[in-house]
């Protein structure tokens, strides 16, 4: 049992919008452990306070690049030195290091949470010097954990292949409240097509506005911030579909639900030359199962995997203006097609609800305890 024991979840990530984690801090609490989720103060961070688990955030003098890093890692060793726990757990490879360090002196057990492919996310795929250097941490960390686990089969099977450790999977699947699950009429909704996630290249986000030109009856809305934050309202401006593209900002995790019950469909567009993106399975991809809101998404492993299953997405060859336009035009054309679909995800929500992958999550974290093999 993990009852009363100890356990410290590190992210380099403001705690706010970090859904994954809530759930895991939640899952292990509401299990009995004593949980502490660590992550980052900016100097705009609201303010966080979850009732079932304590969050500790640490605040860096710098903020970006590798400088941010080095300091946020530094930070967190002593954090952890000076902190009573049992498992500490490392999400992704930014937090890797020390976790590694300070559980090897204390004896502690410590456990390896990739969210994504970290050495092939977007913003390293230009840069082979800072790849190279978030290569050699990792072939020097993670086969030191003593439990490993990710989002995803396919990337479980690729991390399994880079660094020759097993990896389990807990998915990113969204709560599922059975007693609200009904079929739905898409086609009584306004055209709303939605996005949420981070404004990062990489995620389609240009194409989806520049569609919106040859999508008159169509609006987009888009929740969350990022890098490309400016850009995409000045294109959104330039291209003259600012009336029918609407920012909404970071939306609260318990109003995105608002927004996707709004919606005939939902996007989630990954360029897939990141193999972090090719191999990755999207917290908002679950989102919309939950809501019966069929996901235009890439065909990429794990989508299809669970497409062939279900049947219960759009999924696209391409990132392209014309291949969203076609598509949509095509559901326009099949309002049958659009509501089999949404009936499909209902199947899927009841069987890829977070409340199994917190079942397996726990039994993890049992037999991590008692000593078994991951």
């Amino acid at each position: 049992m993990i009852q009363g024991k100890r356990i410290c979840l590190a992210v380099t990530n403001d705690l706010v919008h970090d859904r994954r984690m809530q759930r895991i801090s939640s899952a292990l609490a509401d299990a009995g452990a004593i949980v502490t989720l660590i992550g980052r103060k900016l100097p705009d961070s609201k303010a966080v306070h979850f009732e079932k688990f304590r969050t500790v955030r640490l605040r860096c003098f710098f903020v970006k690049r590798w400088w941010f890093y080095a300091e946020y890692n530094l930070r967190l060793f002593f954090f952890l030195l000076f902190h009573r726990y049992d498992i500490a757990c490392a999400c992704d490879l930014d937090t890797a290091l020390p976790i590694v360090l300070v559980s090897w002196l204390k004896r502690k057990r410590k456990v390896y949470d990739a969210h994504e492919l970290f050495t092939d996310v977007p913003e390293l795929i230009h840069r082979p010097r800072v790849r190279a250097f978030w290569d050699r941490i990792g072939r020097l960390t993670i086969p030191r954990f003593d439990l490993r686990y990710t989002v995803g089969e396919a990337l479980a099977e690729e991390l399994e292949k880079r660094y020759g450790q097993p990896f389990h999977v807990i998915r990113n699947s969204s709560p599922s409240d059975l007693t609200a699950i009904k079929e739905i009429d898409l086609t009584t909704r306004e055209r709303i097509i939605f996005y949420h996630g981070a404004l990062n290249t990489g995620r389609g986000l240009e194409t989806c506005i520049e569609a919106m030109k040859s999508l008159p009856q169509w609006t987009l809305l888009i929740a969350g911030e990022g890098d490309l934050s400016h850009e995409l309202r000045k294109l959104a401006s330039e291209t003259g579909v600012e009336d029918r593209v609407t920012f909404l900002g970071w939306v609260a995790p318990d109003k995105l639900l608002d927004y996707v019950n709004m919606a005939r469909v939902s996007v989630n567009l990954l360029e897939g030359k990141s193999l972090s993106y090719y191999y990755s399975l999207a917290n908002k991809y679950f989102d919309s199962l939950q809501a019966g809101v069929p996901a235009i998404t890439m065909d990429f492993p794990e989508y299809r995997r669970i497409h062939d299953r279900f049947n219960c997405s759009i999924l696209l060859q391409e990132v392209s203006v014309r291949e969203l336009v076609n598509t949509l035009d095509r559901l326009d054309a099949s309002p049958d097609d659009l509501n089999k679909l949404s009936a499909n995800c209902l199947i899927a929500a009841r069987e890829l609800s977070w409340e199994q992958e917190q079942d397996k999550l726990i039994q993890l974290f049992i037999s991590l305890s008692a000593g078994k093999p991951a």
